[in-house]
């Protein structure tokens, strides 16, 4: 999907921007396209010399194609995406210093800063940022005679037990197909205990505790058919959030979009933190997506003039409000968190300022995720390993880490 920027013809001077970014949307009606064509009317009647032509594409494919685009030597501007730094070690692209204005820069949120730097350089600017919940449907743990969210993994499995019992489709959505497969296993790892890295941000992913963890989601919940139809590993975030949406779904880790999608369709449901093995997790997770410029093309000051235009407050909290998705600016933070109309957001954005991101910054991390996402589902299939698959993967993060 390409949207042409609007504006008028060809004069001297005259630059073009091309910017890839990834979908939010969860239908045609909501596409991101939309929001970038306002933005990219509204900048060009400001900018008349700076066109922008911005391709939205699926998450499922967005990554991957900017890859290839860059690969070929035809890397767009811009592309606002999952991950930065293995760019950014390869030394592809501009730095945020030499891009944004001053007063721009210093409004993003500190952790998210520190996020996107390679080497104490940023380069990764947040575009979108999150923290994840557990939504459950009210009505569904009603009917099945549950009368609170589970707060550890053993009241987990036993609602579960009881809404597969009264016919609930989906008890306990787990999404682990490509689409999203990375978060889904961190927010997992966290509430068992560990996570992908150790404090020095070296690679765990098969520490017994995280062993144990696949072993307890195999064992105790997909083995034991409490995860519906369709196998975790072929099963991707929007399809369960579909799912949810249209009442078959019990319990599933949402982020913010999933509010307004769930509201559209009438669902009664209500968010909770995920249990812990035994209590509460030791963390939640966080997310945060990525805008990056390549140098590729040139057109650093034209980008930076588009950037400061992006990170404004108005169109932070513009974006924030179609799609439900955290500000990652101090600016719109504070504006969402006066204001009423936002409180059901209050959960998530409480919670960012100490949530945990996945290791953003390692400049392996985009092929340690792409293998999570193709990988992590063989671990809860039938006969998998979890031990094996965890191990696996580790041994290629490792090998990759080594050739930072």
């Amino acid at each position: 999907m390409t949207l042409a920027g609007c504006g008028g013809g060809t004069g001297s001077g005259e630059v073009t921007l091309k910017l890839v970014a990834a979908d939010y949307g969860d239908s045609a009606e909501n596409s991101s396209e939309k929001y970038w064509a306002d933005l990219v009317e509204k900048f060009e009647a400001k900018n008349p010399d700076i066109k922008v032509e911005v391709t939205v594409l699926s998450w499922s494919d967005v990554d991957a194609e900017v890859a290839k685009m860059v690969k070929a030597g035809e890397a767009p501007d811009m592309a606002q995406i999952g991950a930065y730094s293995d760019y950014a070690a390869k030394d592809q692209l501009y730095a945020a210093d030499d891009l944004l204005s001053i007063p721009v820069q210093g409004d993003f949120l500190s952790s998210l800063t520190s996020a996107g730097e390679v080497n104490r350089i940023q380069y990764g600017m947040p575009f979108a940022s999150s923290t994840r919940l557990m939504f459950y449907n009210k009505k569904l743990f009603a009917d099945a005679g549950i009368a609170k969210p589970p707060t550890t993994w053993d009241e987990l499995a036993a609602d579960a037990e009881l809404l597969k019992d009264n016919g609930v489709k989906y008890p306990f959505a787990l999404p682990l197909g490509k689409e999203e497969a990375q978060a889904e296993t961190m927010m997992w790892l966290l509430a068992g205990g560990d996570g992908y890295t150790d404090q020095v941000g070296s690679y765990t992913l098969d520490s017994d505790m995280n062993v144990r963890t696949f072993d307890w989601l195999k064992k105790d919940l997909v083995d034991k058919d409490l995860v519906g139809p369709v196998a975790p590993g072929e099963l991707n975030r929007q399809e369960a959030f579909n799912a949810f949406s249209n009442g078959e779904v019990g319990m599933l880790n949402g982020h913010p979009t999933l509010i307004a999608q769930a509201k559209k369709k009438g669902v009664e449901f209500a968010m909770a933190p995920l249990p812990g093995r035994s209590g509460k997790a030791k963390a939640t997770m966080g997310v945060a997506d990525w805008m990056m410029a390549f140098k590729q093309n040139g057109n650093r000051d034209e980008i930076g003039d588009f950037l400061d235009f992006v990170y404004s407050k108005e169109n932070v909290l513009d974006f924030s409000e179609r799609y439900n998705i955290l500000p990652v600016t101090n600016s719109a933070a504070d504006a969402m968190a006066e204001d009423a109309k936002y409180k059901q957001l209050k959960l998530f954005l409480d919670a960012l300022p100490t949530s945990q991101l996945p290791p953003v910054g390692n400049t392996s991390w985009a092929h340690v995720s792409a293998d999570i996402k193709a990988q992590i589902g063989k671990a809860v299939a039938p006969g998998g390993s979890p031990g094996a698959v965890l191990a696996d993967i580790q041994n290629k993060a490792r090998a990759a880490e080594a050739a930072e």
